[in-house]
C-alpha cells in the first residue's frame, strides 16, 4: 500500500498527523508546501492526500484541482479553518473527499483518513483488474468461431451482447474484446447487475453525491466514471431492474448521466459490453426488459457455446486448470488417467467451464495420489453418471412406484405404479409419471404437495438403498451420498424399519 501524503506548512500539524497515523501502522510522507507535492506527483502517487487549504505559494485548492484532473480516484482531504466556509464549499465543488476543520480532534481525523483509505483501496482494486487477461482455451470449431469474432471486433468500439449459459466464460470474452481493442490501455470495469441489491445498483453504476441518501457521507464515483475511456462490462443484464434500464438507455443514447443526487450532467466515454444467460427476446415479450434498450445492446451478438457443444476442449481445459490450481497451492500438478478424462468428457457439466474449474480445484486438494482415476472423483458425479444407465433407471422407477402406492388410500390414481406394471421402462418415464402424480394431487386440491411427494421420494430412495446394503444404514448413506447422521434422522422421521448399524 502506498503512503498517505500530508501537505501543510505548519510543522506541528504534520508532526501530530504523522505520529497518529504511525500508531495505526500507516506509512506517511510529508511536504511543507504544495509545490513540492506537485513535483513528487511526477514520480509517485499517495494512497490518500491530506492538504491544508492556505499555504504560501500554491494553495490546497490548486493542488486539489491538479490531483483531480490527473488522478480522479485519489481521495483528497482538505484542512480548513472554521471561518473558511467558502473554501470548504470550494473544496467539495473541486471533488474533495472530505474536509477537516481546525482545530480538529485527532481521533476523528484518523477515522476520516481511514474511510478515505478504504475508498482508495476499493478504487484501486476495481480499476487495476487482473494483471493479465485470463487465457481463453479452445480448439473446437464452435470456439474458433468465437475467436474469429473477437478478431473482427478488435478495432471496433461497437456495443456487444454476449449470450451463453452460466459459467461458459462470458466475462473472459468481454476481457478479450477489451484487451484487443483501442481502449486496451484504459480501465476494464466489470459489474454483475444480478449481484447488487436493487437499492444500491443505481449508485453503483452512476455514483452518488454527498448527502444524496442516508449513509452517503462522501461523494462516490460510479462504474461509468471508473471506466472512463475504457470498457464497462455489465453481466447478467437481463436481471437489471426496469427503472434502471431507462437510465442505462439514456446513457447509451446521448452519453450523459447524473450521479444520484447530482444536478451536473457527466459525460461518459465508455464502451459497453453486456452479457446474459437469459432469453432477452422472451423477457421483452413478457414486459420485463425494454425493447428499445434491447435493440441498443444487441448491435453485435456473440453467442458463447456451452461445454457440451465443445467436449473436445475438456482435456486441455482440465490440464490447464490442474496446473493453475497446483501453482496457487504450491503443489505438484495432478494428472488424469485416460479413463478419468473420458469420463469427464461424457458428463453434462451444466455449470460449464466454471464447474470444470471448480472440479479441478477439488481434485487438486482432495484426490489421493498424483494420477486421478474415476473412483477418485466426487461421488456425486459418479452416481449421477451411473443413474443414467437403464438398470438404474428401472430401479428408480420401481422405487418410485413403491413410494406412490401410499397415495391409493387417499382415493387418488397411482399412474406410476400402473405404468410400471404395464412395463414402462423409458429412461425418463418415472419423471413423466411424477409430473402426472403431482398434477393429479394439485387438481384434487391437496395441500403441501411438495412436502408429501418429497417425503415419499426420500423414503423410496432410503428403503431401496437399505435393501441393497442388507439393512446396513452407514453403507446405505455412503451409497446415497449423504451423512450418517442424516440417514439416521431420516429413518426416524420417515418411520423406516429394517435398518441396522454397520
Amino acid at each position: 500500500m502506498k503512503p498517505i501524503w500530508i501537505v501543510d506548512d505548519d510543522e506541528s500539524i504534520r508532526w501530530v498527523l504523522e505520529k497518529a497515523l504511525a500508531r495505526e501502522n500507516l506509512a506517511t510522507k510529508s511536504f511543507a508546501n504544495a509545490r513540492d507535492a506537485i513535483a513528487a506527483l511526477e514520480f509517485e502517487t499517495p494512497q490518500v492526500l491530506v492538504s491544508d487549504i492556505r499555504m504560501p505559494g500554491d494553495s490546497g485548492l490548486d493542488l486539489l484541482q491538479l490531483v483531480k484532473s490527473r488522478f480522479p480516484g485519489l481521495p483528497v482531504i482538505i484542512i480548513t479553518a472554521f471561518s473558511d466556509l467558502d473554501s470548504a464549499v470550494a473544496a467539495f465543488q473541486g471533488g474533495a473527499f472530505e474536509y477537516l476543520a481546525k482545530p480538529f480532534d485527532i481521533d476523528k481525523a484518523v477515522e476520516l483518513i481511514r474511510r478515505a483509505l478504504d475508498e482508495s483501496l476499493r478504487e484501486t482494486s476495481v480499476e487495476s483488474g487482473p494483471a493479465e487477461t485470463p487465457e481463453i482455451l479452445g480448439q473446437a470449431p464452435a470456439m474458433q468461431e468465437v475467436f474469429r469474432a473477437i478478431g473482427r471486433l478488435s478495432q471496433s468500439n461497437v456495443t456487444v451482447l454476449i449470450t451463453g449459459e452460466s459459467g461458459s466464460g462470458k466475462e473472459l470474452v468481454a476481457r478479450a474484446l477489451h484487451k484487443h481493442s483501442p481502449r486496451a490501455s484504459q480501465p476494464f470495469i466489470a459489474l454483475n447487475t444480478a449481484a447488487i441489491p436493487k437499492d444500491l445498483l443505481e449508485s453503483e453504476l452512476f455514483g452518488h453525491e454527498r448527502g444524496a441518501f442516508t449513509g452517503a457521507q462522501t461523494t462516490r464515483r460510479g462504474r461509468f466514471e471508473q471506466a472512463e475511456n475504457g470498457t464497462l462490462f455489465l453481466d447478467e443484464i437481463g436481471d437489471m431492474p426496469f427503472d434502471l434500464q431507462t437510465r442505462l438507455l439514456r446513457v447509451l443514447s446521448d452519453g450523459h448521466f447524473y450521479r444520484v443526487g447530482g444536478h451536473q450532467p457527466l459525460k461518459a466515454n465508455v464502451r459497453v459490453i453486456t452479457a446474459t444467460h437469459q432469453n432477452l427476446e422472451q423477457r421483452v415479450r413478457e414486459g420485463l426488459f425494454r425493447e428499445d434498450l434491447y435493440h441498443r445492446l444487441n448491435v453485435i451478438r456473440l453467442r458463447l457455446p456451452s461445454l457440451r457443444e465443445r467436449r473436445e476442449d475438456i482435456p486441455i481445459l482440465v490440464r490447464h486448470f490442474l496446473v493453475q490450481s497446483a501453482k496457487q497451492l504450491g503443489v505438484e500438478a495432478k494428472r488424469m488417467s485416460d479413463a478419468a478424462l473420458q469420463f469427464l468428457c461424457s458428463l453434462e457439466l451444466p455449470g460449464n467451464v466454471r464447474q470444470l474449474e471448480n472440479l479441478c480445484n477439488w481434485i487438486t486438494v482432495m484426490a489421493p495420489g498424483q494420477t486421478v482415476e474415476v473412483k477418485d472423483l466426487p461421488i456425486e458425479l459418479t452416481q449421477e453418471k451411473s443413474s443414467a444407465s437403464p438398470g438404474a433407471m428401472a430401479l428408480a422407477s420401481a422405487a418410485s412406484a413403491d413410494s406412490f402406492s401410499t397415495q391409493q388410500h387417499h382415493g387418488t390414481v397411482n399412474p406410476l405404479a400402473a405404468e410400471h406394471a404395464n412395463g414402462a421402462s423409458a429412461p425418463d418415464a418415472w419423471l413423466d409419471l411424477l409430473e402426472a402424480q403431482a398434477a393429479s394431487m394439485l387438481s384434487g386440491g391437496q395441500q403441501e404437495v411438495m412436502a408429501v411427494l418429497g417425503r415419499q421420494f426420500e423414503s423410496a430412495l432410503i428403503r431401496t438403498a437399505l435393501k441393497h446394503t442388507h439393512g446396513r444404514k452407514n453403507d446405505a448413506a455412503v451409497r446415497l451420498g449423504i451423512g450418517r447422521n442424516t440417514i439416521t434422522r431420516k429413518i426416524a422421521e420417515l418411520g423406516i424399519d429394517g435398518a441396522k448399524d454397520d
